[in-house]
């Protein structure tokens, strides 16, 4: 069974679209198949990685679940697939949120339904190979596969300026991924080969090193997205449909995150530690101006995705720390804040939908008449500001940990997002649900069926990450350990003594 578990988790959401596209009977029947085809598709995917999670032994360093096909292999590229905790995590992740993307446009989703299923789940094959890919050229199919639903849902599906939005998206990821192809295609000249593990224990030249990580950093900083290669995130994030949104902000993004940990901080060590002072002055200024940006917002929904983004700028620093500390609170803050950020989503669609309006200052007194949303909406906003006991904290401490080893400063300029993340945050919640109530409220409905189904798995996962996070983190942590112990403290500190990168920081943000 274990040979084949990796394949089936992979390819079994492609069988279920195959089989959605051919239902049959008149456009109601088959909407309505659709959906449940897709829905079961999805939760006995879901069962099958929680399957490969028991079965997942993580005192075992290297890969498991392994498979290996003769693909092109006269060009030393084959068919490599495999899992180690760091990829076992995003596999989870995605296979929890893709069945609850899919509940949440049960009803909001009323054209085309069988091809927005559709896309839904090749999106979902194409991430499962994407974070078991163990050979470059397959990982570069798989990670370009993702952008074509991904385009067609905020495109077809989305707001009333989805074409523009769903443009934007395409042309930006597209574009970093032309860096990417560059760089795989020099270490299959230089190497011979694209397989991943082979290509991580390879000696590369410093020099061939910097230019390696450039590409791989404009490739992948696209995509979660790295300050200043955002420009797509607030069109995309709030013209695309709900569950698209949840996909792009819950998995797509941390997509990018993994690349830059497998492809950067991971790869190609010595080049990272040169360009670490700069992409770390890069995740402070993406959270401190993404808040200040969140600040300004009148539509909830671009608030949240402004939130997201200063989130990712948290991701980066603790990534390029090269700290176990800093790496180990990356990953499980990439894991929580997919689950907090789509939370949010799914709370401020539910407003949105209701009211007809997602403009802050045309809603209030939303808890009068939701108090279970109010309630749901509170836990997601306390845990999107870093409340103990929840995923978020634990994520945002390690990170810090990780961060004051290299400089009281970045550690201090990191920490901000907690303060300004808390402002924006609870002044959406106060305008939102406790403010006067408006008219256009006034006859709303609580929660339904579908939709507590929906939010109630994200508020456990949350209090589950935050009480007892080591169930994650033993998974990921003996990677972390042995991929990152080259990288040693003392030598960063070297390169970046504290007082200098402090004053970098603060340089660059005043700015």
């Amino acid at each position: 069974m274990q040979q084949i578990l990796l394949p089936l988790i992979t390819y079994f959401p492609l069988v279920g679209a195959l089989s959605v596209l051919l239902c049959f009977g008149d456009a109601e029947a088959r909407d309505k198949s659709a959906r449940w085809l897709g829905l079961w598709t999805t939760l006995i995917t879901l069962g099958f990685s929680v399957l490969m999670w028991v079965n997942f032994d993580p005192t075992v360093l290297g890969l498991q679940f392994e498979d290996r096909l003769n693909w092109l292999g006269k060009y030393g590229v084959t068919y490599h697939t495999g899992v180690d905790g760091i990829s076992l995590v995003f596999i989870l992740l995605t296979a929890f949120l893709t069945p609850l993307a899919l509940v949440s446009g049960w009803h909001s989703i009323k054209t085309q339904t069988r091809h927005f299923v559709v896309a839904m789940l090749l999106l979902e094959t194409a991430l499962f190979g994407l974070f078991s890919a163990q050979d470059l050229v397959l990982f570069y199919v798989f990670y370009e596969a993702t952008l074509i639903p991904s385009s067609l849902m905020i495109g077809v599906w989305g707001g009333a300026r989805r074409t523009w939005a769903s443009l934007q998206f395409f042309l930006f990821t597209f574009g970093g991924s032309l860096f990417m192809l560059i760089g795989l295609i020099t270490m299959w000249q230089q190497s011979g080969t694209t397989d991943i593990p082979t290509l991580m224990h390879t000696h590369w030249d410093t020099a061939l090193q910097c230019w390696l990580l450039l590409s791989f950093v404009l490739a992948f900083g696209v995509k979660l997205p790295l300050f200043p290669l955002h420009a797509w995130l607030p069109d995309a994030y709030s013209e695309a449909p709900t569950p698209a949104t949840a996909m792009m902000a819950g998995v797509l993004s941390k997509a990018g995150a993994y690349g830059l940990l497998r492809f950067g901080v991971l790869m190609f060590p010595d080049a990272v530690r040169l360009f670490a002072p700069y992409l770390l002055v890069l995740g402070v200024i993406a959270i401190i101006y993404a808040a200040f940006i969140a600040f300004a917002q009148t539509d909830m929904k671009k608030l949240i995705a402004y939130s997201s983004f200063s989130h990712m700028g948290m991701i980066a620093v603790g990534l390029f720390t090269l700290t176990v500390e800093g790496v180990d609170g990356a990953i499980f803050q990439m894991l929580s804040h997919g689950v907090i950020i789509v939370a949010l989503f799914f709370c401020v669609a539910i407003v949105a939908w209701r009211a007809k309006t997602g403009q802050i200052d045309r809603l209030g007194g939303v808890a009068h008449q939701m108090p279970l949303l109010a309630l749901f909406a509170m836990l997601f906003t306390m845990a999107n500001v870093g409340l103990p006991g929840t995923g978020a904290f634990v994520g945002e401490v390690l990170v810090l940990m990780g961060a004051v080893k290299i400089s009281f400063w970045l550690a201090l300029l990191a920490g901000t997002t907690l303060i300004m993340g808390a402002v924006y945050m609870l002044s959406l919640y106060h305008r939102v649900l406790f403010g006067s109530v408006k008219e256009t409220i006034a006859l709303i409905r609580d929660l339904t069926a579908s939709e507590m189904a929906v939010l109630v798995p994200l508020a456990v996962v949350t209090l589950w990450m935050g009480v007892y996070p080591s169930s994650f983190i033993r998974l990921f942590d003996p990677v972390v350990m042995q991929t990152v112990h080259g990288v040693t403290m003392g030598t960063l500190s070297a390169s970046l003594h504290g007082s200098d990168i402090g004053g970098a920081v603060i340089h660059v943000a005043s700015r």
